[in-house]
């Protein structure tokens, strides 16, 4: 009989997207394969704390409170009520956002020795950091829209017809570390400047402000890592009157988006739009899997917005449903993620980490 992995299935966390987090959680614990893994849902509240719940749930705090076990030989949780430890084979994050997705809980599982599905903490924190990954992509070649950035102590230097000189009108101000559309504003004329700017500030002490540009908004679906492949794109079609895709037209309003999986794109077009995402992801050294966004201009450019490096396992969301139309079932992605994750586990084990030498402590 085949033993089970367990699996640590981590949601929640202190992000403004952690509702999102925990239907993302709902989703994985229904679809994961309970033949071949045991799921251990651990939630982390909005303060912070670690709790066992049962099944995925928002109410974590009812669940029972954890700890670390801080032994190399025995690294882990542990029960705080009774001082059990809880045994898991794997950390399986979907944590959206702030302090679930720029690399600090990878560090933290990475100092574990834990084995972790999903990117590590250098490309987490690359491509959660929108003004690194612009500099990054830019560097490498791959193609961004126009942008400046700024922090909070320059909030009082920012001013409006400078950006505009830069940027054009309408242009787009986004907190740096945050997804979902949470911090971010459209703005097309002076009155609303300084509204969007305490907007972005209010979530992050880094904005960064964009050129907006007109045409279609489209996603593509990247998995693996020696090589990764893309999926077919799939486009997002608003179909109400939202400025952009809103927190709410991507979450709330189940009639704001028609959604394309694949999209209707030329082949030349839709290889294209594959190729730039692989090299954003390779760029950011992502792992396992990432979403790339991108805008498709009427002339046929492509440009890259942003790279998710755990997007959303909603029944909205796009990374699962542009694999679907590839034939994986939603099941099948998960164990596939699982086993790409342990296959990093064995490369990195091939590394020494004594080195042996005459010095003296």
């Amino acid at each position: 009989m085949t033993i089970k992995k367990k699996v640590a299935l981590l949601y929640g966390g202190r992000s403004v997207e952690h509702g999102v987090s925990v239907n993302s959680g709902r989703n994985i614990f229904e679809f994961i394969d309970k033949e071949l893994f045991e799921v251990i849902p651990i939630g982390i509240s909005q303060n912070g704390q670690w709790f066992l719940t049962q099944g995925v749930t928002k109410d974590m705090e009812q669940g029972k409170a954890l700890g670390l076990l801080l032994d190399p030989k025995q690294a882990g949780l542990i029960l705080l009520a009774s001082g059990d430890r809880l045994k898991i084979d794997l950390v399986f994050p979907v944590l959206h956002g702030t302090d679930g997705e720029d690399g600090s809980i990878q560090g933290l599982v990475k100092a574990l020795d834990i084995p972790m599905v999903g990117t590590g903490v250098l490309g987490s924190s690359l491509s959660m950091n929108k003004i690194i990954a612009k500099k990054m992509l830019k560097e490498a070649g791959v193609p961004v829209t126009k942008f400046l950035a700024y922090h909070f102590r320059e909030s009082k230097k920012i001013k409006f017809d400078e950006v505009v000189k830069k940027l054009k009108l309408p242009f787009m101000v986004k907190s740096a570390n945050l997804g979902s559309s949470v911090g971010v504003s459209k703005v097309a004329k002076k009155p609303e400047f300084k509204k969007a700017l305490e907007e972005a500030f209010r979530y992050d002490n880094e904005i960064i402000l964009e050129e907006f540009i007109t045409g279609r908004e489209v996603e593509c679906a990247v998995i693996g890592n020696a090589p990764p492949i893309a999926s077919n794109p799939g486009e997002i079609i608003l179909k109400k009157d939202y400025p952009f895709y809103t927190f709410d037209a991507k979450y709330v309003d189940p009639e704001a988006v028609t959604i394309d999986v694949p999209a209707k794109l030329d082949k030349a077009i839709s290889k294209t739009i594959r190729e730039v995402s692989v090299k954003a992801y390779e760029t950011l050294r992502c792992e396992d899997f990432a979403r790339v966004d991108l805008f498709l201009t009427r002339k046929g450019k492509v440009y890259v917005n942003e790279i998710n490096t755990i997007p959303g396992f909603t029944n909205s969301s796009m990374f699962p449903m542009m694999w679907k139309e590839r034939g994986i079932s939603f099941t099948e992605l998960i164990s596939k993620l699982i086993e790409l994750s342990f296959q990093r586990l064995a490369e990195h084990k091939r590394t020494e980490r004594n080195f042996d030498s005459a010095l003296k402590f």
